[in-house]
């Protein structure tokens, strides 16, 4: 069932106070993609730890019992090595890990809410495990399976691809545009309906990532 469709129930219960996503957060973002100061920072960073990030530790600690711990990312970017210098990230997200590099995700910024699941970044140890699995007939066919069903719920498979085939392959292998991959990710974009901001994305959110869960639970016996 793709996750939009899930249906929505009482988290009163099992929601730890997560009340929704105010859509003030996702306006924060706008305007902050608008004036990327450390003015404007300054001016609004109150509105950010008590709005912003508040709805996003709340909502990681009502999926903590099923998932695990998340991390909620840190608002600044890392500009040492960047070109650009832009100080603050234009989202928030939080990542739940289940094996290095891999896992759950969720994020929210000016266009709206989007959850997400697979392997980020991958150490060249495991792309090469990734790749000796896909090669496999048995887990190759399984990876296939899952993305397929993924792609046909609506999630967008991404990460990092190689333009041409990876050294060892051939470029007519039967699953080249997965061996192609130096990480894999399936993303579901919710955009701003009105859920978002109430108790029901909480449902949402579970519904996505427990339709992930088999790629992410794929790759985590894959590269963990």
């Amino acid at each position: 069932m793709p996750p939009d469709e899930a249906p929505a129930t009482d988290n009163d219960a099992c929601g730890g106070g997560f009340a929704g996503i105010p859509f003030a957060a996702l306006d924060f973002y706008e305007d902050l993609e608008a004036d990327n100061s450390r003015v404007w920072w300054q001016a609004h960073k109150d509105f950010y730890r008590d709005t912003v990030r508040a709805s996003m530790e709340t909502l990681a600690a009502a999926l903590e019992d099923e998932f695990g711990a998340a991390k909620v990312f840190r608002p600044y970017r890392d500009v040492r090595f960047s070109k650009d210098k832009t100080p603050y990230k234009t989202h928030q997200g939080l990542f739940v890990a289940t094996a290095p590099g891999t896992g759950y995700y969720a994020q929210i910024d000016a266009a709206g809410l989007s959850t997400a699941g697979g392997s980020y970044a991958l150490a060249p140890e495991q792309l090469a495990r990734l790749r000796a699995a896909i090669d496999d007939d048995v887990r190759g066919a399984e990876l296939e399976s899952i993305v397929d069903a993924l792609t046909h719920d609506g999630f967008t498979i991404g990460g990092d691809r190689l333009k041409t085939h990876p050294r060892g392959y051939p470029a007519g292998h039967r699953r080249i545009r997965l061996l192609r991959h130096r990480s894999l990710t399936a993303r579901f974009d919710h955009g701003c309906p009105e859920w978002v901001q109430t108790p029901a994305a909480l449902d949402r959110v579970r519904a996505s990532w427990r339709a992930a869960s088999p790629l992410v639970e794929w790759l985590t016996q894959v590269v963990g």
